[in-house]
């Protein structure tokens, strides 16, 4: 539900300027480090409109950020004043412009007041005005991120290397403050482990001749060392930043390993998830659009915070104009595009699909002047192909990119037809390069997809098999060929990242493999955890230890070790073990197919669009309670309807309904 007053912009303008502002927080080793992609800002000038029939005179005022005027029927008026509408018909029209930041209003009054109904205009199109739950007052500035402060005090206090070590027991996003009891300055060295943090030479953030009122900026970390230092020559306090956020879901079980991965999955989407969905706190903070179609999934099945994705989605695309990929990454930009079906799929916001849309298809016409003769996509000069971070056979047109262009095609002719629009296009495309994939792709006497059939390596990676799987593009027998050959063949090289991990493990659950993931989750995540993790990482290797756990593209700390797409157990216990999945856009209807036989005992909670579903299991009971209705439980291919509010109770043995 909208509040009743909110500041307005041109939609989208909010998130792609915040979004520009966001990829520009970056520190590395004392240097600032700018994202290395062309990035959009906000539109500098705009128009609102808006016409009220009046049976009787109302007074409201307009404030603004930035400079301009307010028309009522044609007659100028100042911002800040106050205004009189009069009996019959208003004409509202108000600009508002500003070199400096953020264009935006907010309509104060009873009557006239900036609520739905109101359109907004770059000078070129007109559209419904945006706005965001975070600014409903009109003493805010939505060119300002409002993060609540909370204090935090160290767990452990050491005294080691001839200084003293702070460890906060938990990944900190904010401030240091220092009190400086015996010392005139002081040494900060950060750490997301330990290791970093003692590492005074290494340590990926170090400030030097700091006294008590040297400016310290906002950091991740979970250590603060500094050396040459007593306990008693000084006191910190970390200020953590964030931006509260309702979470309903809750997962407790008689597997303890199982419920701490949960709860730390949870604080790391949480971690990375403030205005937009960020890659990790720490090293890079931009938003990426690979580590943010993965965080949505997650935030389906915990926050279910619909606002974030959306912010994200708009920042991510920018302005209609196209200059280059979506962080350069030609992969990268045909997620985005499928993780707007998601979220269509998610929220049902069919409001929010008419505003994207158009930048769904511009952004799919820059595809296909990227495609040859037979439909495939190809990496053009200064683009990246990147899938993975694993060994991969590029050479020519890679065969995961060709899966994602198909399912591309297929959300287009989605989106496209709930919006009414005409697909057939879409359609052939999609058809042609489905036949082309499987027809140059796919090789009988490896059972499986090659990488790349242009350079004659027969090369198989994970990669284009399971989006094979994931997007259905192929028929029950080769998905049972790319099970036996690729998921389940360790001679495969095996994938060491979350990232896409998250993938290979909702292929293997989409095949029924449930144990399998389930070991997968107590071994990956739960070795993440027996080293010590508070929040689970970028990359995890079992076979290193020692400093040698943290490095990462070439720097000894360059590994996050609190990233978003690392939260995947989420949405593998949701999805496919719990068994909650929509079947109509919005949850309007939906399935429980609970997989749960490796519990005793479960208690879930889990978030839908307007409302939630508990699921319950006690031995051979299982029960299961929605709070809106369309819900179906499904227990060994039996189907029982679940009533708004009111529990069904099943035996697993099906002998008892109730």
């Amino acid at each position: 539900m909208n509040p009743t007053k909110y500041w307005m912009w041109y939609p989208g303008d909010f998130s792609i300027h915040q979004g520009m502002r966001q990829n520009f927080t970056r520190e590395e080793r004392g240097m600032g480090w700018p994202a290395y992609w062309y990035i959009d800002d906000c539109n500098r000038n705009v128009k609102f409109t808006r016409t009220y029939q009046l049976d009787q005179p109302t007074m409201f005022t307009v404030y603004a950020h930035g400079t301009g005027y307010v028309e009522i029927n044609e007659v100028k008026h100042r911002l800040g004043e106050t205004l009189h509408g009069d009996v019959g018909e208003n004409v509202i029209t108000i600009f508002v412009g500003n070199p400096q930041g953020l264009p935006c209003v907010f309509v104060d009054g009873e009557t006239i007041k900036s609520n739905d109904g109101w359109q907004a205009s770059n000078f070129v199109s007109s559209l419904p005005a945006g706005f965001d739950p975070l600014f409903i007052d009109k003493n805010q500035n939505p060119n300002v991120i409002e993060f609540q402060k909370k204090p935090i005090k160290p767990k452990k206090i050491i005294e080691i290397q001839d200084g003293v070590l702070f460890d906060f027991g938990r990944a900190v996003n904010g401030r240091l403050k220092l009190n400086l009891l015996h010392k005139q300055i002081v040494t900060i060295c950060y750490g997301e482990s330990q290791t970093e943090a003692l590492d005074v030479q290494m340590c990926y953030y170090k400030q030097e001749a700091v006294d008590e009122k040297t400016p310290i900026r906002k950091r991740a970390f979970r250590y603060i060392f500094i050396p040459d230092a007593k306990q008693t020559d000084v006191d910190v306090i970390a200020i953590h930043e964030y931006i509260p956020k309702k979470n309903c879901s809750l997962f407790r079980s008689d597997q303890q390993l199982i419920n701490r991965i949960w709860d730390v999955s949870t604080e790391t989407l949480n971690l990375c998830s403030d205005v937009f969905f960020i890659d990790g706190i720490k090293r890079d903070r931009w938003i990426w659009a690979g580590d943010a179609y993965q965080a949505n999934f997650i935030n389906q099945y915990s926050f279910f915070n619909e606002d974030i994705d959306k912010r994200t989605l708009l920042a991510l695309r920018g302005q209609n104009d196209i200059k280059q990929h979506i962080n350069t990454i030609v992969d990268y930009s045909m997620l985005w595009v499928i993780g707007v079906l998601n979220h269509y799929e998610m929220t049902g916001d069919i409001g929010f699909l008419k505003i994207i849309y158009p930048k769904m298809k511009s952004m799919v016409d820059y595809f296909m002047r990227q495609t040859n003769d037979k439909g495939f996509i190809y990496g053009r000069p200064n683009e990246w192909i990147f899938v993975d971070w694993s060994e991969m056979d590029k050479q020519g047109t890679v065969a995961a990119e060709q899966a994602l262009l198909i399912q591309v095609y297929k959300t287009m002719i989605t989106c496209g037809s709930v919006l009414g629009l005409p697909v057939d296009g879409y359609q052939d495309l999609h058809d042609q390069l489905l036949n082309h994939f499987i027809e140059y792709f796919w090789n009988d006497s490896k059972g499986a997809f090659i990488d790349s059939y242009e350079s004659g390596k027969n090369h198989v990676t994970r990669h284009a098999n399971i989006f094979a799987i994931l997007f259905d593009l192929v028929d029950d027998d080769k998905k049972e060929l790319i099970l036996k050959n690729v998921l389940l063949n360790d001679n495969i090289t095996q994938i060491t990242t979350p990232y896409f991990k998250f993938f290979e493990q909702d292929a293997l659950c989409k095949l029924g493999l449930q144990d399998n993931v389930y070991q997968v989750i107590l071994d990956y995540w739960g070795g993440m955890l027996d080293k010590g993790a508070v929040t689970f990482w970028e990359e995890y290797d079992p076979t290193k230890s020692g400093k040698d756990m943290y490095e990462m593209y070439g720097d000894p700390y360059g590994k996050s070790l609190c990233h978003a797409w690392g939260a995947s157990p989420i949405y593998l216990l949701g999805r496919y073990f719990l068994g909650l999945y929509p079947t109509r856009p919005g949850y309007r209807e939906f399935n429980v197919e609970p997989r749960l036989e490796r519990f005793e005992t479960v208690h879930a909670v889990l978030p839908i669009k307007d409302g939630e579903v508990t699921v319950d299991k006690d031995g051979g009971k299982l029960s299961v309670t929605a709070t809106k209705a369309g819900g179906t439980l499904i227990i060994d291919g039996n189907k029982y309807s679940l009533a708004a509010g009111r529990k069904l109770s099943v035996r697993l043995d099906r002998t008892h309904v109730q």
